[in-house]
């Protein structure tokens, strides 16, 4: 019954050299991707904003393909989360929608959108980080 010897029971676990190597691996790498990825802030909204444009659309479309008209610039893209009550009303409208909710830009602020568009059949976009319309907005027709 004796036949454990102490010296064979070891405890596993980390030593504390190891956990400072971890300590130091982790503070080189914040160091190099932190500046990186804090220098990019604007660059980050455009890109979420190109995103959600591209969701909003894809939303839209098949508002379109149930109802055979994309909702009119009054209705806006609200009409992807309730159903409008204006005319032309929907005739088959999702009982759960197309949206759970519509969302701001990244710079808290209410997409736009136009039925019929200046720059395509529908225009969705934002008015970017200055909020004004200008060369800065981003929009369906420039996602690229």
């Amino acid at each position: 019954m004796n036949s454990f010897n102490q010296h064979a029971i070891r405890q596993s676990g980390f030593t504390l050299i190891e956990i400072m190597v971890v300590i130091v691996i982790l503070g080189i790498l914040a160091a190099v991707v932190v500046p990186n990825i804090m220098s990019r802030p604007d660059e980050a909204r455009i890109a979420k904003a190109k995103q959600d444009i591209r969701a909003l659309s894809t939303a839209l479309d098949l508002y379109k393909l149930d109802n055979y008209a994309y909702p009119t610039t009054d209705q806006g893209i609200e009409a992807l989360a309730s159903k409008p009550t204006s005319a032309p009303e929907p005739k088959h409208y999702r009982e759960e929608g197309y949206l759970k909710k519509v969302p701001l830009d990244p710079w808290q602020n209410p997409y736009q959108y136009l039925n019929p568009g200046e720059h395509g059949l529908i225009d969705i976009y934002s008015l970017g980080p200055d909020q004004t319309p200008s060369e800065d907005d981003i929009g369906s027709w420039n996602l690229e």
